[in-house]
């Protein structure tokens, strides 16, 4: 490898073109979002600011497992007005109103995430008192009814800040409420279809540092692109919900061709390092995740607005959506791990992933397996970001951002640059995300999964299928 002295050497010429196919990937991004975004406010939920003419109404909504409710829809009717809110990606809604009076918020149940009711269904609708200058919280707790649905329920007012009061917070703290087996089991199915749909994004993370040795940490957004992807076709281009996904993962696998060839393929040409290449990748989730919170703004991102159908197995509640996802998921992962293991491409991949230079005097071509793998990879990760969002019931600017760290835990939790360890990886980590609300607030779920990484590491340093290796 040059050392920086002799990169340093490197001709004008060839600095030039590697900046100009970097600005050149970013500019088709951009291009991208522009031609295809709706206008931002549309998408984004209204925020409230109290003064002297104007009074809000907020709240916040949660799941029973302490999760925000995205996409939950509330209507607002008094003093001969009426409106609407909807929650955003972190729960919280509100709605301003310009006379004092009394309203009554609604809280429309079909638009609840899947397999969530109301913890006391007689306070929906709830009133509220408002004054101009100041907030009122209409609060509504999700759960297990209370055993005496008719009785009033506890006061749900907020403060001015709109932060959420302990009436809620009864329900969600994930800890909180008494562990049955009906609530072990529910967990434990969330946890294994997160951890699933996580391991579509976190395969294509690991066949990246297998072939090329690199931590994309731009990768979380490639799962973003998909979701957002996915919505434009469904909610702005009014395209079949099948074909916006199909068209997004499309996308999102040419996005990851363009990548390499414009990008990374130029770096690794010019010798330049892994840890130089992975400040690259540092720079380019960020312009990314600005990008997308630019143009689509910071609310909730709904891919399918109609009402999810739920199905009850056993003691399981589950939509119909998420059934599908998971299946989906299933015969994707069976289908990379038919191409790694029956494939004459697949076996091609997995040398260049143990040992490239063996693998290239073999006859094997490096840069054309390791622009194969980016290609897959991004595919994977839109297809995820797409699924993850109907799971999750919306998507928005920085979920990839915040399923990164799993999907780093997933990857090295299973073995570094082993594909079938970032399944098993990511199926741990998300039945230990899930069933970890038994026992601790949903708020250190993460938590509780790097915790298990942890100790896995000091136990196991080479992962779950990883290969002991003699250093030095």
């Amino acid at each position: 490898m040059r050392s920086v002295a002799t990169l340093d050497r490197t001709t004008p010429r060839r600095r030039r073109a590697v900046l100009a196919a970097a600005g050149a990937l970013l500019a088709a991004v951009c291009a991208l979002t522009v031609l295809l975004a709706p206008p931002a406010h549309a998408a984004a939920t209204t925020g409230c600011t109290a003064d002297a003419s104007t009074g809000c109404i907020n709240g916040t909504v949660r799941t029973s497992a302490g999760e925000p409710a995205a996409g939950v829809r509330l209507g607002i009717v008094g003093a001969g007005t009426s409106t609407e809110a909807t929650t955003g990606a972190d729960g919280r809604w509100a709605a301003a109103v310009t006379t004092a009076g009394e309203y009554t918020v609604t809280l429309d149940v079909a638009t609840l995430p899947a397999g969530e009711q109301l913890r006391d269904p007689a306070a929906n609708p709830r009133t509220v008192a408002v004054t101009l200058g100041a907030s009122s919280g209409a609060l509504f707790p999700l759960g297990a009814p209370t055993q005496d649905t008719t009785a009033p329920s506890p006061d749900a007012t907020d403060d001015a800040t709109g932060s959420p009061s302990d009436a809620e917070q009864g329900s969600s703290a994930g800890s909180g409420g008494s562990v049955s087996w009906t609530r072990v089991w529910q967990q434990a199915s969330n946890g294994l279809v997160f951890g699933v749909l996580l391991a579509l994004a976190s395969v294509g993370l690991s066949l990246i540092y297998g072939t090329t040795g690199l931590s994309n940490f731009a990768h979380g957004e490639q799962v973003t692109l998909g979701g957002i992807l996915a919505y434009i076709g469904c909610q702005t281009l009014g395209l079949p919900l099948l074909v916006s996904g199909v068209l997004a993962v499309v996308l999102g696998a040419a996005s990851g061709w363009l990548q390499d060839a414009g990008m990374w393929h130029r770096l690794r040409k010019r010798r330049v390092g892994a840890t130089q290449q992975m400040i690259v990748t540092i720079g380019l989730s960020m312009a990314l995740q600005y990008t997308y919170q630019f143009f689509f703004g910071a609310g909730a991102l709904r891919i399918v607005t109609a009402n999810p159908v739920t199905v009850t197995i056993g003691p399981i509640r589950i939509s119909q959506t998420s059934l599908w996802s998971l299946l989906i998921a299933v015969v994707v992962l069976a289908g990379v791990s038919y191409f790694l293991l029956g494939t004459r491409v697949g076996r091609a991949t997995r040398a260049v992933s143990d040992n490239p230079a063996l693998a290239a005097a073999s006859g094997i071509s490096v840069e054309g397996i390791i622009r194969l793998v980016w290609t897959v990879g991004a595919g994977l990760a839109a297809l995820g970001g797409v699924l993850m969002g109907l799971y999750l019931n919306a998507t928005g600017w920085n979920m990839g951002g915040a399923l990164l760290l799993l999907m780093f835990a997933a990857v090295t939790l299973g073995g570094l640059g082993q594909a079938f360890g970032a399944l098993a990886g990511s199926i741990v980590i998300g039945l230990v995300v899930e069933m970890s609300n038994l026992v601790i607030p949903s708020d250190m779920r993460y938590a509780g999964a790097l915790l298990i990484l942890i100790l896995v590491l000091l136990f196991r340093p080479q992962g779950i299928l990883g290969r002991a290796e003699r250093i030095g």
